[in-house]
């Protein structure tokens, strides 16, 4: 049976280590950490993230400001409201919350946000970075999977890590960071063919797929650490992740449920580089 990798419990360690450095921070320069969250439209999940964030960024004694807009904003306002956000000393991290309403060019918005304050690391200079192995900052939901691995003693050099996923915010850099952690990767796809033989070569196991009950027992093989990335609701609309817990626990050595694997710990990263974000705009004064 499997070990629950219990990511609530280290998110909450991480988010008391930000907040005492966040103190120290204040006690040298007089300022907070600050962090911007622009919220379009009303999606409910959205409003349930970005709750979560503003209650993470009083928990770790940050300055957080969430500006709500409606569905109809145009794009020209969008860009403006960014500019102001970046020219704004007060905040050194500026996120603009996904998904976006359909008539808005998402790449476009994404890239205007200044890369020093790009505390998801979308902007493209950050994403360079992050392929050299030279970055401030990392996307948050993997760099919470690879806190998670890191906190409970699972070393990658070496190991064989299969990726289920490539999307740009989770799947690619993901690869990239087992990588950058010496192991060794393979990422799959929708076009990926005999997919079940590849993750049955898995040490460890990232699925990031979105699709509820995706793994099952016959893709994984014993002692695989199980990381699952997906957020999704079964028939009954309960949430559950991409790896049909029930049949692959017992296979595994350790598994992060869900919820409370790394949807905690994708918030706990993103005060990580708020923090990082206020230390380097220090730095460079």
């Amino acid at each position: 049976m499997a070990i629950w990798i219990d990511g609530k419990k280290i998110a909450a360690e991480i988010r008391s280590e930000i907040a005492q450095r966040c103190e120290s921070f204040y006690q040298k320069n007089g300022f907070r950490p600050g962090l911007a969250v622009i919220l379009v439209g009303d999606d409910p999940a959205s409003h349930i993230y970005v709750r979560n964030k503003k209650k993470a960024c009083e928990e770790c004694g940050f300055l957080s400001e969430t500006i709500e807009l409606g569905a109809q904003t145009t794009q020209k306002e969008l860009e403006q409201l960014i500019d102001d956000l970046n020219a704004d000393p007060r905040y050194h991290g500026i996120l603009l919350q996904l998904p976006l309403p359909k008539h808005l060019d998402k790449k476009s918005l994404l890239n205007r946000i200044r890369p020093d304050k790009d505390v998801d690391a979308f902007h493209p200079v950050n994403v360079g970075h992050i392929m050299i192995g030279d970055y401030a900052f990392l996307p948050c939901t993997p760099a919470g999977c690879m806190e998670l691995l890191r906190r409970t003693g699972i070393e990658v050099e070496g190991k064989r890590c299969v990726v289920i996923g490539r999307s740009d915010i989770v799947g690619k850099p993901m690869g990239m960071l087992l990588l950058h952690a010496n192991g060794t990767v393979t990422i799959c796809h929708s076009k990926t063919q005999n997919l079940a033989e590849i993750t049955r070569q898995a040490d460890i196991l990232v699925s990031t797929v979105g699709k509820a009950g995706f793994v099952r027992a016959d893709m994984v093989k014993p002692g695989v650490v199980v990381i699952d990335v997906g957020m999704n609701r079964n028939a009954e609309g309960k949430l559950v992740g991409d790896v049909l817990f029930e049949e692959v626990e017992p296979i595994a050595s350790y598994i992060t449920p869900v919820p409370g694997g790394v949807g905690p710990m994708t918030i706990a990263m993103l005060m990580q580089n708020t923090l990082t974000a206020a230390e380097r705009a220090v730095a460079q004064k």
